[in-house]
């Protein structure tokens, strides 16, 4: 009996796009050991994700600023 092997549906979530891109290899290799990843592709969406992370941390650090924060115990 043969398998039929279906292809997930994209959404535009978790559709990707094709590049080619020129990394030097030792630095792809430390990214890739310091991220945990296992391909080049995991490496660079693991790096991207901490970059629009990060953005959004100062993002919200700047919108914070002149907001006063207390102790959460403070009667």
């Amino acid at each position: 009996m043969a398998t039929v092997t279906r292809r997930k549906r994209t959404t535009s979530r978790t559709r990707r796009v094709s590049g080619t891109y020129r990394l030097r290899p030792s630095t792809l290799s430390a990214a890739k050991r310091a991220l945990g990843a296992a391909t080049a592709t995991e490496t660079i969406e693991r790096a991207l994700e901490l970059v629009v992370f990060r953005q959004r941390l100062v993002d919200g650090t700047r919108a914070m600023l002149g907001v006063p924060i207390g102790s959460p115990d403070a009667d």
